[in-house]
């Protein structure tokens, strides 16, 4: 793709103006015109800062580099290697610290990364080839031999995963197919989407915290995302606190 196509494409897509991307950017309308009709070659510097002005992913900001000539800004280090080896720590105190709630950290695509113990009580039933580390956490969540007999609110929870699937096409559109076309369920959903889930210990009410590396410079450690199970009721507490205490498997995590 070419950069002038490039950008103009991601600015539409921010629904963002000429001249409002023009003023984040601190340059003028005209400049980026000329920039967006190929009658003006910005430099790197530029290209850097329409980036950073679009709030693109890192990523998306190293593809439009190359797309403008430039090689990426932004590196992309292995999860497993040495620059990340204090991110695998810190993970790993994060996702104890959330005990006796689920709570686990995917990838850009939704892959499951890591995952406390707790996880096993909401994932218990999935079948094997759903669950662990590398599979995808928004398939086991809807795929009719993972979660999604025991989602209670089947419909208003399918809706959030697919509303977060815009930047995964393929992904969304697999999903939605296993997705029947329920009607939500009336009245309020309240301040958030609930996650309705039938267990074993009886029924669970939890709601979901996401987490991110807010600063992060590197490809890898922007993408990673950690979210966490919180109860929304007492009774979701004590289930919860209860399989810790009687050392709930993590079973099919």
């Amino acid at each position: 793709m070419d950069f002038p196509r490039a950008l103009r494409e991601r600015r539409t897509r921010s629904r963002l103006s000429q001249l409002e991307l023009a003023t984040r950017a601190g340059t003028t309308q005209r400049h980026l015109s000329f920039v967006e009709s190929g009658r003006s070659v910005p430099g790197r510097n530029m290209v850097i800062r329409l980036a950073e002005s679009l709030e693109l992913p890192l990523r998306d900001r190293n593809e439009l580099l190359v797309s403008a000539g430039f090689a990426p800004a932004y590196a992309e280090s292995p999860l497993d290697g040495p620059v990340l080896a204090p991110v695998r720590t810190a993970i790993d105190h994060i996702l104890r610290g959330y005990q006796p709630y689920p709570a686990l950290v995917v990838d850009g695509r939704g892959d499951l990364i890591a995952a406390n113990e707790a996880l096993g009580l909401i994932t218990e039933g999935a079948a094997a080839e759903l669950v662990g580390p590398g599979r995808n956490v928004y398939r086991l969540a809807l795929h009719p031999a993972g979660m999604a007999p025991r989602i209670r609110n089947l419909a208003e929870w399918a809706r959030h995963i697919l509303a977060r699937l815009g930047h995964l096409p393929e992904l969304r559109d697999e999903l939605a197919g296993y997705v029947p076309d329920l009607e939500p369920s009336a009245g309020q959903l309240g301040f958030a989407v609930p996650l309705d889930l039938l267990s074993a210990r009886g029924e669970l009410h939890l709601m979901t915290t996401v987490t991110t590396f807010a600063t992060a410079v590197d490809v890898t450690l922007a993408e990673l995302k950690l979210e966490a199970f919180l109860p929304v009721d007492p009774a979701t507490a004590a289930i919860l606190q209860a399989a810790a205490e009687a050392g709930q498997a993590p079973g099919n995590m």
